[in-house]
């Protein structure tokens, strides 16, 4: 630390030390942000991306967001972190926004970007076709994958409903098989059951054991004389 003059009066020492304060600051600040944009604008959303010069230990950002028309303003901060994007969620649609970055360092942080405005798209608004070729955030990322699994999920459970239903079928149509088989073997018994009794006796046989001849009715011869 610089050495105060004795004669120096204390209002001017406490300037002087001040003012070391402030160098030491200055000169531990890190580099502000560069390249600053703003892509997959949509209604409510907007993802925030910005470049860090090398050479200093940025551990850090944080980010001012306010309408332009200065009705809302919002301040966010993370630390222990290297990303270098940020969405912006729980914007109003087609409304104009002005955006600053700051890089948090070890010892201070940096002063404010440049600002960025941008304006949000409407409900019916759909995004721009270059949207897709735009840098996206890890939080974007684990959204999509998200997404991804859900599909698998419901594509795995389509899976398994039709799974269950071919086997449904097809014991429903073993089931019917065995019935009808059921239903013939019945239908077959009850024929035999109802056979007229005469299919089953035996043949009567003639009483007496012999045929009795038939009786010859008499002759009569006239002789006359």
């Amino acid at each position: 630390m610089a050495r105060i003059p004795a004669y120096l009066h204390p209002a001017a020492a406490v300037l002087v030390l001040v003012s070391c304060d402030l160098c030491l600051v200055r000169a531990n600040r890190p580099p502000s942000p560069v390249n600053v944009t703003v892509t997959q604008l949509k209604a409510n959303s907007a993802t925030v991306s910005w470049d860090v010069p090398e050479g200093d230990i940025i551990i850090g950002y944080a980010i001012s967001q306010q309408r332009q028309d200065g009705r809302m303003q919002r301040f966010i901060r993370e630390v222990n972190t290297t990303n270098r994007a940020c969405v912006l969620w729980d914007l109003e649609e087609d409304a104009d926004y002005i955006i600053q970055v700051q890089s948090i360092g070890l010892y201070s942080e940096s002063q404010a970007s440049k600002r960025v405005h941008f304006r949000t798209l409407k409900q019916s608004d759909r995004l721009p076709s270059n949207s897709s070729n735009q840098a996206c955030l890890s939080a974007g990322d684990i959204t999509m994958e998200g997404l991804d699994k859900e599909r698998q999920l419901q594509t795995g459970e389509i899976v398994i409903i039709v799974t269950v239903l071919f086997m449904w079928a097809a014991v429903i149509a073993l089931f019917c098989k065995q019935y009808d088989i059921i239903k013939d073997n019945d239908s077959n018994n009850n024929k035999e059951k109802t056979k007229p009794s005469s299919e089953h006796s035996t043949p009567e046989r003639p009483v007496g054991g012999l045929l009795r001849s038939k009786k010859k009715s008499p002759s009569v011869n006239i002789i006359e004389v």
